[in-house]
């Protein structure tokens, strides 16, 4: 772990409902949980990041204006996680918002996906935030604070060549739901966040499957753009701030839940569609992790698994 003190100062956010608490975010390393990090040291929280490459975490951490630490972890060790936990609280003090935003994503069909990468899939994704959520429950029980779920509108509708990151976030939704409802008593809020096509490396992947591909491009035009990171982030924290139930990145996504009975069917028969067009060896010849995060994971993963050699054995 290593400890980053902000230098900037933060006098323009004095006044934010935030300022002085401690905030973790999982998967701080790049993309959206980097992009909220930053957002929220803005506000004068104290941040806590959490991932699996260092060196990339520590270069994330001297870009806030805050004080935070850096704690390499992988979500999928309880162990870890708990560690974690206590380092966070020895260094920044106890957690008032916890962010489970790790997630990963393989594309292809399931036939042709090795079946550790489908689990690791549902591993960090969902597992991982139980994970999360076990070790800086007692934290937030002391704060009172706030959970914030990361899931996605592939809970909305199951996409074909996703079945891993879709089973995970429906899980992910799922399981907030249920937690919210035994935290509530103890005066922990618990949200949900929908993010919808945001603009990361597991975009671009997913932009390189006809299927996927063809998904978005029969949707609305509001509907296909991409959001950058930072709005995204934007929309979570001021979700964050107001210790709300559900945030949706974009905010009209909220008028999606009542529709949502009708998604499935509509994303089967484009999917259909696509594949009747399209040989299935074409499609596996693209199975994989998408984007560096989920690469990242991957590689650190295969490392772990990896017999040792040498004087050292």
């Amino acid at each position: 772990m290593r400890d980053i003190t902000g230098t900037h100062g933060h006098a323009a956010a004095r006044d934010a409902p935030l300022e002085g608490r401690v905030a973790v975010v999982t998967g701080a390393a790049r993309g959206v949980g980097e992009a909220l990090a930053r957002r929220l040291s803005g506000t004068g929280m104290r941040l806590a990041l959490l991932g699996r490459e260092e060196k990339t975490l520590s270069r994330a951490a001297a870009s806030l204006v805050s004080p935070s630490v850096c704690v390499e972890a992988d979500v999928t060790d309880q162990a870890a996680l708990d560690r974690a936990a206590r380092q966070v609280e020895d260094r920044l003090g106890p957690a008032g918002v916890v962010v489970a935003n790790a997630g990963i994503a393989v594309g292809g069909p399931f036939d042709r996906t090795a079946a550790d990468l489908w689990r690791r899939v549902i591993d960090v994704n969902l597992v991982g935030a139980a994970n999360t959520a076990r070790a800086f429950l007692p934290q937030l029980t002391r704060t009172r604070g706030y959970f914030l779920q990361i899931a996605s509108t592939a809970a909305f509708g199951s996409a074909p060549m996703m079945s891993a990151y879709c089973a995970s976030k429906a899980g992910a939704e799922s399981f907030a739901q249920a937690l919210r409802g035994e935290l509530e008593p103890d005066g922990v809020a618990v949200g949900i966040a929908y993010l919808h096509w945001t603009g990361t490396g597991m975009v671009t992947g997913l932009d390189d499957h006809p299927v996927l591909r063809a998904l978005r491009r029969n949707q609305p035009w509001f509907a296909r753009r991409v959001h950058s990171p930072e709005q995204v982030a934007d929309w979570l924290a001021a979700g964050i701030a107001r210790r709300a139930r559900h945030v949706y990145a974009p905010p009209w996504l909220r008028w999606c839940q009542p529709l949502r009975p009708l998604f499935p069917a509509l994303v089967t028969r484009i999917a259909r569609r696509e594949l009747r067009v399209r040989p299935v060896e074409g499609l596996a010849a693209d199975v994989g992790v998408l984007g560096a995060g989920g690469r990242a994971d991957r590689e650190s993963f295969r490392s772990a698994d990896r017999p040792r050699t040498g004087p050292d054995e």
